[in-house]
């Protein structure tokens, strides 16, 4: 179910030289890709699917991938800060928080 962020919030806050963005993900998809925002227990989410399983950290290194490469930074900038074993994922972005916010606002416009 989509929903349009802007109407009841979004998916994301500001940090202190960060963007900490809520995933809710998807593993062992047979195809990768962020499907716009859903709610979730913990509120809006951005729904992710990746191909990876979820063992051994192999779905949390492709989420932080797939994040870096769909918002264009550096995957050295994304790191999954919390709900390491959870689908439901805290991930700290690092960099210009301005920058940052209005790419996935642009993004998200697009979903």
């Amino acid at each position: 179910m989509r929903r349009d962020q802007t109407a009841i919030g979004q998916p994301w806050r500001a940090g202190n030289g960060c963007v900490i963005v809520r995933v809710r993900l998807t593993p062992k998809s047979s195809i990768e890709g962020v499907d716009g925002v859903i709610p979730s227990a913990e509120g809006l989410a951005l729904a992710a699917r990746v191909r990876a399983v979820p063992a051994e950290g192999e779905a949390n290194a492709a989420v932080e991938k797939l994040i870096a490469r769909w918002l264009d930074v550096p995957k050295s900038t994304v790191r999954v800060t919390a709900g390491g074993k959870s689908r439901i994922k805290s991930l700290t972005i690092s960099g210009e928080t301005d920058c940052l916010e209005q790419r996935l606002r642009d993004k998200l416009a697009r979903a």
